[in-house]
C-alpha cells in the first residue's frame, strides 16, 4: 500500500528536501505541499492524504491551529459518513508535527490539537520515514511515558472534554480499566501482565476504546483520560 503524504512547511527548501527523501521510497507518494496552515486546509479539502507532515511554527496559520481544524473537520466528516452508512475514502489523515525547538510547549500543543506524534525538524531521514510509516499504521510516535510527562506538566491547561460522561458510559468496566492504565503510561505488555490477560486481548480492548470514543490513536486516548479526570497529574 502506498502512503500518501502531504507536506506543510513555510520553507520551500525544507519541503523540497523532504519530498526528495519520500520520492525515493517505494511505499510513499507526496500528494501535495503547502507553505502555511491555511493553504494546507484548503488543499486537503480536495486532496486525499494518509499522513500530513506539519511544521508547528508558520506564518498566516501555524501548525497547531491547522492540526486542530483539520482533525475537527475530519471528525465531523466521519460522523456524517456514519450517519449515511458511507465509509469510503482514506479516512482521517494522521498529523506528524515537526518542531524546530525541542520544547515541551510545542509538543504539548501539537498533542492537544490532535497530532499523532512529533519530531524535531533536523531529524535523520531514516527516522522521519519510520515515523511516517508508524503514524500511517494508526500508531503514535510519542512514547506513552513522554506523553504522560507532558500532560502532568500541562494538565491545568487542557480544554474540557465535551459530553465526557456520555462518551465514557459507552465503555465497559474493563475498557475503562485499560484506558486508565494506558493513560498511566503502561505498554500493552505491561497492561497484559497487570490484568493477567493476553497482549492480543489488550489490543482488542484498546481498539474498541478508540472506536467508541472516536479517538484516532493511543496518544489521544491519554489526552482524553486526562481531560475527563480519569487520571490526574502525579508521580
Amino acid at each position: 500500500m502506498t502512503i500518501k503524504v502531504f507536506l506543510v512547511d513555510d520553507q520551500e527548501l525544507v519541503r523540497a528536501g523532504f519530498a526528495m527523501v519520500l520520492a525515493a521510497q517505494p511505499d510513499m507518494e507526496v500528494v501535495g505541499e503547502a507553505a502555511d496552515g491555511a493553504a494546507a486546509l484548503a488543499a486537503l479539502a480536495t486532496t486525499e492524504a494518509d499522513v500530513v507532515v506539519m511544521d508547528i511554527r508558520m506564518p498566516v496559520m501555524d501548525g497547531v491551529e491547522a492540526t486542530r481544524r483539520l482533525c475537527e473537520r475530519e471528525r465531523s466528516r466521519d460522523r456524517a459518513s456514519d450517519r449515511v452508512g458511507d465509509r469510503t475514502g482514506t479516512g482521517t489523515p494522521k498529523v506528524l508535527a515537526l518542531t524546530t525547538f525541542d520544547t515541551d510547549e510545542d509538543a504539548f500543543a501539537a498533542l492537544q490539537a490532535g497530532a499523532s506524534g512529533f519530531l524535531l525538524k533536523n531529524v535523520r531521514p531514516v527516522e522521519l520515514l519510520a515515523a511516517i510509516r508508524v503514524v500511517a499504521s494508526g500508531e503514535s510516535v510519542v512514547a506513552p511515558r513522554i506523553t504522560r510527562r507532558l500532560l502532568d506538566r500541562f494538565a491545568g491547561h487542557l480544554n474540557p472534554e465535551p459530553a465526557a460522561d456520555d462518551r465514557l458510559a459507552a465503555l465497559t468496566a474493563r475498557e475503562r480499566e485499560v484506558l486508565a492504565l494506558v493513560a498511566a503510561g503502561l505498554s500493552n505488555t505491561e497492561i497484559a501482565n497487570q490484568l493477567y490477560v493476553a497482549e492480543a486481548t489488550v489490543k482488542t480492548h484498546l481498539g474498541r476504546i478508540l472506536t467508541k470514543l472516536d479517538l484516532r490513536d493511543r496518544v489521544q486516548a491519554v489526552v482524553f483520560a486526562y481531560r475527563i479526570g480519569l487520571v490526574r497529574p502525579g508521580p
